[in-house]
């Protein structure tokens, strides 16, 4: 059975622990590091989309602060974690600079992913960056996130990255080489599953808690990890990250376990917008946009002829043909009224209209299904 090739994917979410770029000495390992960025700077080479999901920025402050990280109050770790993300975003921009490969830093909350109208900012945010052919260098932000609102571990917002940005594939680089049926490192008779078709309550009761002093995630967090991104579409891998070129080992056949999504991310978005029940509005559209969207293309203001309702930014509206029949749905860039204002504008004069510069769309192609078409 074929395992996990990494060709196959285009679009890419790497999640890295601190257990690996962090040493004994509390700092980065750079060494480590510089062989991350080749493997990343061949990928992107190679035309793949690449984003990162870093940890380490607290442990690296705990180690600048002499904060003891396991003892410390909440406003100390946020605290270490100002320290340390200075550091770390830099110790990344040397890395891939070597390879003359751009990075940018991007701090994300639960809210950022979870609430629709910051979703959108994030996921415009990001697509941006990837069009510039930029790696972003994503973390939790510490600094404000309280401890009622936050992920906690990386791997769950690796995941959430991955659903934002319509990742294939999902690769969380571990200290081990994949799923076991217990912890390899205390029992000696834990089988290793290199294929997941399905994630079973099962599966989270064998997944252990963390072993590591540095970082805060486990194999519990990753398999919860996996089942939000293969719920979205993207396949999950849990690969060996101890080693020197750990992308390129998991490109050459190396041992992990391939966690497989149903459908793709497309395809799973589109059935998540097809089923919303709470639709908020309608835009009616003239012919030539519902060609347009029957082409696979985006809502441009132009294309609409009357705004319905009462939505916001980030709200399902309804898109109807000149005959008033259901076409399909999407989410609104745009807030009603300022549909309402915009409506038959072309794109180049939606400042003049509004007095700001806003999206060139009124709903983006990734964020729409159409109804009794394949597009």
């Amino acid at each position: 059975m074929a395992g996990f090739v990494v060709d196959d994917h285009r679009r890419l979410v790497i999640k890295v622990g601190s257990s690996l770029l962090i040493g004994d000495d509390g700092h980065v390992d750079r060494t480590w590091l510089a062989g991350l960025a080749a493997d990343v700077a061949q990928l992107h080479g190679d035309s793949h989309e690449l984003l990162i999901v870093s940890s380490g920025a607290i442990a690296i402050g705990s180690n600048v602060l002499g904060i003891n990280k396991r003892r410390a109050k909440l406003e100390d770790l946020q605290a270490a974690a100002a320290a340390g993300q200075v550091q770390l975003a830099h110790a990344y921009s040397e890395a891939l600079a070597e390879y003359k490969v751009t990075t940018a830093q991007v701090l994300l909350t639960p809210e950022d992913t979870e609430n629709r109208h910051r979703f959108l900012n994030a996921r415009g945010t990001l697509g941006r960056l990837i069009e510039r052919s930029v790696v972003p260098v994503i973390n939790e932000n510490d600094t404000v996130a309280t401890e009622e609102i936050r992920y906690g571990d990386n791997d769950r917002l690796a995941a959430r990255v991955a659903q934002l940005v319509m990742a294939d594939a999902l690769i969380l680089l571990s200290d081990v080489d994949g799923f076991y049926t217990a912890d390899p490192a205390s029992d000696v008779a834990a089988e290793h599953i290199p294929e997941v078709f399905a994630i079973t309550q099962e599966m989270l009761c064998m997944a252990g808690e963390t072993r590591s002093d540095i970082g805060s995630g486990g194999m519990a967090t990753k398999v919860q990890a996996a089942r939000i991104a293969t719920h979205a579409g993207c396949s999950t891998v849990i690969a060996n990250g101890v080693v020197d070129r750990p992308l390129s080992t998991l490109a050459a056949g190396g041992r992990c376990t391939l966690f497989r999504a149903a459908g793709t991310p497309a395809a799973a978005r589109k059935q998540w917008l097809a089923g919303v029940l709470e639709v908020r509005g309608e835009l009616r559209l003239d012919d030539g946009a519902v060609s347009a969207l029957h082409s696979g293309n985006s809502l441009l203001p132009v294309g609409v002829v009357e705004a319905v309702g009462n939505f916001r930014r980030g709200d399902v509206v309804i898109l109807v043909d000149p005959r008033g029949n259901e076409l399909g749905r999407g989410l609104a860039e745009y807030s009603y009224e300022e549909a309402v204002q915009l409506a038959g504008c072309q794109s180049d004069k939606i400042e003049d209209v509004l007095g700001y510069r806003g999206r060139s769309v009124m709903v983006h192609r990734d964020e729409l299904v159409i109804f009794n078409s394949d597009s």
